[in-house]
């Protein structure tokens, strides 16, 4: 059993989420803060992707980046770089489907912060940078994670976006999605069967891992309310 495609979709994913981890986190953090219909409008805007169907972001992302769009023949042109068809490829898909969920996490966590932390720790002459990462982001600490982690797991199985963009390569683009479809369609259950065992498995850790989070996280909520 060739274990390229598992590989591959680890590292994709893995890339993929700690991209917007950041900008997930970025987004959410000056959104929140946002008057209401500027923050309606970046809400539709950026979670778009959560409900467009895949193959579309997938066609999107080829509109651009494709080598006879303006931004991939440029790279092509330029750097003799080619955004499409290539391992990495699959990392402009997962980031786009992927960015919704981060951002509606954090942005959730960052809405359900006490702000009168940040003011109290503004009156005694805290930086706000300070504040960010010693206050803030350990009171969010476990919603984001939840976000990072469910966001891991959404790029690992991503397929439609991926399979227009990256393809299926052997040994090169595949995927464990790409790889169940191709098995599937070349009439090789067994493996098929094999490589969905696989997925189900990575799923099921990953959503336990979230359960952890979310217990967790109630537990830390209820001990908070009882010390005030």
């Amino acid at each position: 059993m060739d274990w390229f495609p598992l590989l591959n979709s680890l590292r994709i994913a893995g890339i993929s989420t700690v991209i917007i981890f950041f900008l997930g986190i970025f987004a959410a953090y000056y959104i929140a803060k946002a008057p209401r219909m500027i923050k309606g409008l970046l809400d539709v805007i950026l979670t778009l992707p959560l409900v467009l169907p895949p193959t579309v972001v997938g066609y999107l992302l080829l509109r651009v980046l494709g080598p006879k769009r303006i931004i991939g023949a440029w790279f092509l042109s330029a750097f003799g770089i080619k955004l499409t068809m290539t391992w990495w490829s699959a990392i402009f898909a997962t980031t786009v489907v992927i960015f919704p969920l981060m951002y509606r996490t954090a942005r959730g966590a960052f809405e359900s912060f006490d702000e009168t932390l940040a003011w109290s720790a503004k009156s005694i002459g805290l930086s706000n940078t300070y504040i960010f990462w010693r206050i803030r982001m350990p009171y969010c600490r476990q919603g984001i994670l939840a976000g990072t982690v469910l966001a891991f797991a959404r790029a690992l199985g991503e397929y439609g976006a991926t399979s227009m963009i990256a393809g299926y390569t052997p040994g090169k683009t595949a995927t464990i999605s790409t790889t169940v479809y191709q098995l599937w369609r070349t009439n090789d259950d067994a493996l098929a069967f094999k490589w969905v065992m696989v997925n189900l498995a990575i799923s099921f850790v990953v959503l336990l891992a979230v359960n952890m989070l979310e217990k967790k996280s109630g537990r830390g909520l209820r001990k908070g309310k009882a010390g005030v």
